[in-house]
């Protein structure tokens, strides 16, 4: 495992790692039922049985069958516990890419997305994201965990069956440290969480695409991508490890009902999305927890990645008019077949 180096001057890191072989054949992946081998053991397998969700884990050669989510530690760790313990000094500043990486398997159906997992499926993976949320702010030097996906290989995903990645950080991670700090800024000035407000603005705006009883999706006022959006609970929130199940299925509702509006408008469309969290351990910065969903229409220009200043060719008035209609008529057929 390499090591996590930092920006000469600016707050951003990168980490070397391994590449991953793209998987081509879906027999061949090690995600897929029957290939249980060709990953770790799993520290979790959720088998149904009778209507009831086991939750079994692997044991030496013995591999759990018939689940319907697998959750191991990553043969292809971006972060490590066995990393070793070296730093370096500015202007060459580095530290251990230290931690743990885990992969949540959502499905056992390798043809399935994220985007047409049944809601009810979707529930069981985000307790599953919740359960082991918890388990690892309980674990040493984890000071942030981090939970994203990737679907397309434009989104950087090599291995197209469904699954998310969970890796923590010894510290917080630039853009949740400037979204804190930025955040705790506007409480101390103004006395209000700025993500309620934003929230209170776009229930009714033309940025508003989609609303359960807890949730809203909207397309951010100044978005980075086309048809980028958030998902963000209406009630203020600063902790995704607490909500209730209730909760928990109603974000399952509307995170899969938008994830299928985004394919069916942009189609063939790669995104990415990432749980925008606050940091649970010893920390004041709070931050209204979200979803933020990146689809990746089209190559970065010059003044992208040279300055951070991004060119959109939607508005994210007119992503959220054709979105809004696409996760409607969604949220129509899942409500039917639920």
């Amino acid at each position: 495992m390499g090591d996590m180096r930092k920006d000469y001057v600016s707050e951003r890191f990168m980490i070397v790692s391994k590449k991953i072989d793209k998987v081509i054949d879906p027999k061949k992946s090690p995600f897929a039922p029957g290939n249980e081998s060709m990953t770790n053991p799993s520290v979790l397998s959720l088998v149904e049985k009778d209507g009831v969700l086991q939750r079994l884990q692997d044991n030496e050669d013995d591999y759990v069958k018939d689940w319907s989510i697998r959750v191991f530690e990553s043969k292809n760790p971006i972060v490590s516990i066995e990393t070793e313990n070296s730093y370096s000094d500015k202007p060459f500043y580095s530290e251990p890419a230290y931690g743990y990486h885990y992969v949540i398997v959502a499905s056992p159906n390798p043809k399935d997305t994220f985007a047409t997992i049944l809601p009810e499926q979707w529930s069981n993976v985000l307790v599953v994201v919740q359960d082991r949320l918890r388990w690892l702010y309980t674990q040493k030097s984890v000071t942030y965990v981090s939970i994203y996906g990737d679907s397309g290989e434009l989104a950087g995903n090599a291995n197209p069956h469904p699954h998310l990645n969970i890796l923590t950080f010894s510290t917080i991670p630039p853009v949740i440290e400037s979204e804190a700090e930025a955040t705790h800024k506007i409480l101390n000035e103004k006395g209000v969480c700025h993500m309620c407000q934003t929230i209170n603005e776009e229930l009714s705006g033309p940025r508003q695409i989609l609303q359960t009883d807890g949730f809203i999706a909207f397309s951010p006022w100044a978005p980075s991508y086309p048809y980028e959006f958030w998902i963000a609970p209406k009630k203020h929130s600063t902790s995704f490890s607490k909500i209730s199940q209730k909760e928990i299925n109603d974000l399952a509702l509307i995170l899969r009902a938008t994830l299928g509006g985004l394919s069916n408008t942009v189609k063939g469309v790669s995104y990415n999305f990432a749980f925008h969290l606050s940091p649970e351990k010893k920390n004041t910065r709070q931050i209204h927890w979200h979803i933020e969903i990146y689809p990746i229409t089209k190559p970065w220009s010059g003044l992208e990645r040279g300055y951070g200043v991004f060119l959109n060719d939607v508005s994210p008035e007119d992503a959220a008019e054709k979105l809004g209609a696409a996760c409607r008529k969604e949220l129509a057929n899942l409500v039917g077949i639920i």
